[in-house]
């Protein structure tokens, strides 16, 4: 059997990660990889996270199981976090999962399950482990223009594609610091899209790994919120990865908004069946150790001031290369980086091109473009510009 396994393709953003390990110029830069780095490059534990982690060790609280919901706490505070400030929050069950991808695969199952031959509606450009995670689901997939050729949110293109969705139909948003872009929606798009859905039947999913990187934690609600409160039905996937610093914990939940409070309940009976078919149950340490951050009044107010200290690196990392640029040439698709969020933002380069940028001049990033902003050290931005410069 095994000799006749045909090999998959290799991750692309793998891939290019081991080619930077391989790599012995001392100037190499990696931009490749999306976590975030100070600025010696290390990806540092949170203050707020290690002190939880000892206060969990002095306890030494059992490691018996949790349950196939996992940390029923930490359930309810991602659902606070997430919702608490809009009238959806009551018919909204949340079960803890491995991860922000373990999310969007259980709420994948959950549409296959619930709409057998479901359609996924994915933005263009969009994560790159969007469209395998559905269709290793079964879920068809469709794709909607979420760039133009200026580099800004097509908003008509958008809407014009996704009203060809059908009712039940689940339309994947990126609620704050698009992956790969850095481009996100504004208020009056999300609006709209909000209406749209509503209208339609369609069913939001709201993927939200990089929560508090882009404009603070309340701000990067914002689209969100808007949402819950105008439609009946909506998922949420959320992450503590990048927020946290959560990265190896694999550390998210999955939520589910249902018209009602017992359809939600029907739902988290259904995934609690998906998870215990598939990993059982989630790992318990990541979880214990964000509800101790979240529930914690004081491990909270620390953790919201290194969550501010790290965006903050980020939009001086953005406004350096973006500067950097502006120095150098008037190409307004390099300009924009200062308008973008988080800690992406895609290059206007062909994969050729970006092959050059790591051959010839150590600056790695993937084939798409897309580069980590948080990746960058003090000094480093000049020397990028002048390479992305040279290869366009």
């Amino acid at each position: 059997m095994l000799d006749r396994l045909a090999s998959p393709a290799r991750d692309p953003l793998w891939a290019i990660a081991s080619e930077f390990g391989a790599d012995t110029r001392a100037h190499k830069i990696d931009l490749v990889v999306g976590v975030y780095r100070d600025e010696h490059g290390r990806t540092p534990v949170m203050q707020a996270v290690s002190a939880a982690e000892s206060r969990l060790a002095a306890q030494a609280p059992s490691k018996s199981y949790k349950g196939l919901a996992g940390h029923r706490e930490f359930n309810r505070l991602m659902t606070a976090l997430l919702l608490e400030p809009t009238p959806a929050h009551p018919r909204a069950a949340t079960l803890q999962t491995v991860g922000g991808t373990g999310a969007l695969r259980l709420l994948a199952d959950l549409v296959a399950w619930a709409r057998p031959g479901a359609t996924l509606w994915i933005g263009t450009p969009g994560y790159v482990n969007h469209e395998p995670i559905a269709r290793a689901a079964g879920l068809e997939v469709r794709h909607y223009p979420y760039l133009g050729p200026d580099g800004r949110v097509d908003e008509p293109a958008m809407l014009s594609a996704l009203a060809r969705a059908r009712t039940d139909d689940v339309v994947v948003l990126h609620g704050c610091c698009h992956n790969p872009s850095g481009v996100d929606l504004a208020p009056s798009a999300w609006q709209a899209l909000a209406r749209l859905v509503s209208e339609r039947g369609l069913i939001p999913l709201v993927d939200m790994a990089y929560l508090g990187l882009g404009d603070g934690v309340e701000g990067d609600l914002a689209g969100l919120h808007l949402m819950a409160s105008q439609v009946e039905q909506m998922f949420v996937a959320a992450s503590c990865s990048k927020n946290m610093g959560l990265y190896s914990e694999r550390t998210g939940c999955a939520v589910v908004l249902g018209r009602t409070a017992a359809a939600a309940a029907s739902a988290m009976a259904a995934m609690e069946h998906l998870a215990r078919a598939n990993y059982s149950m989630p790992p318990d340490h990541g979880a214990a150790v964000a509800a101790l951050v979240l529930g914690d009044p004081a491990l909270h107010s620390v953790w919201r001031a290194e969550l501010a200290a790290m965006r903050e690196r980020i939009v001086a990392n953005r406004e350096a290369l973006a500067a950097a640029f502006a120095a150098r040439c008037d190409d307004p698709r390099l300009l924009a980086l200062r308008e973008h969020r988080g800690m992406f933002s895609t290059l206007p380069l062909q994969p050729a091109q970006m092959a050059r940028l790591r051959l010839e001049h150590a600056v790695y990033g993937t084939d798409s473009g897309r580069i980590n902003i948080a990746g960058l050290r003090a000094g480093e931005a000049a020397r990028v510009a002048e390479a992305v410069l040279a290869v366009v």
